[in-house]
């Protein structure tokens, strides 16, 4: 099970944001994404979520290009973008039930209620989305993780999940990420917090360093496995870091002292399976 940007290219405006960004994820692994505002954080997450259009470059899931793919690929994530997506109309245990029906899952209003329960949302099940506060609002929108809809998704893409919670729903969104680790789950996130997960990898990509960047003609490498996790090789200038399962290149440069790692991607763009 795999996740892989290929040679990635992305414009807002004028303004290219990177380039030749490629990548690929494997079960169990957590990608952090950084950068500072307006590096391109958020329409990395879109673009891999489905939702944005690269200028170049592809998405692929299982090696299959998303755009091949769309159904089956957005019935095996889930994307939360920093908006909370409800429905102010609906009751909150009503939300988690319509949601599980877009994405092809059958949920009950007894375990819909469990869920808000697990984020501390016991009492307003009953409440109006509309009623919520914001921190509520960001754990009904959370909340999906829990359950049928969050098991049956390997892929969750996260823009600043942790924002707007306080110490309590922190812990229990961490225990959540960590069980989804354990069952072989994948995760793409951003976040300004250093938190305590346990993927069987975490790796960091630093757009202000990615290919592209302002940065990236003298910094140091945009991908490599966060410090809680060894580093397998670096190379520098527009570097590529490779470990057990992932890569990361930039367009047109070689790895000039990185032995090719198994699972890399392939310079040459081949021919996606389909689905």
């Amino acid at each position: 099970m795999t996740l892989q940007a290929h040679e990635l290219c992305c414009v807002r405006g004028e303004r290219q944001l990177f380039v030749g960004l490629s990548f690929t994820l494997a079960a169990g692994q957590a990608l952090r994404v950084r950068g500072a505002n307006g590096s391109g954080k958020t329409s990395l997450l879109r673009t891999l979520a489905g939702l944005a259009q690269a200028e170049s470059g592809e998405v692929r899931w299982q090696g299959a290009r998303i755009a091949s793919c769309r159904d089956v690929y957005r019935s095996q994530m889930i994307y939360l973008g920093h908006a909370a997506a409800v429905k102010d109309e609906l009751l909150a245990w009503e939300n988690l039930v319509y949601s599980a029906r877009l994405q092809g899952s059958s949920l009950t209003r007894a375990d819909a209620e469990q869920s808000l329960k697990a984020l501390g949302l016991g009492r307003a099940a009953q409440l109006p989305a509309r009623a919520l506060s914001q921190g509520q609002r960001k754990r009904l929108a959370l909340a999906r993780l829990h359950g049928v809809e969050g098991e049956g998704a390997p892929l969750w893409i996260l823009d600043e999940p942790f924002n707007a919670l306080d110490q309590d729903a922190v812990a229990a969104l961490c225990a959540t990420l960590d069980r989804h680790f354990a069952r072989g789950g994948m995760l793409v996130y951003t976040t300004h917090q250093d938190l305590p997960l346990h993927p069987a990898q975490a790796l960091e990509l630093n757009l202000d360093r990615a290919p592209g960047s302002a940065a990236s003609r003298t910094d140091a490498a945009a991908i490599v496995p966060s410090a809680a996790a060894p580093l397998a090789a670096i190379t520098a200038p527009a570097v590529v870091a490779t470990s057990a399962a992932i890569t990361a290149s930039a367009a047109g440069i070689a790895p000039a002292a990185v032995a090719p790692s198994a699972s890399a991607a392939p310079s040459a763009s081949p021919k996606a399976p389909p689905c």
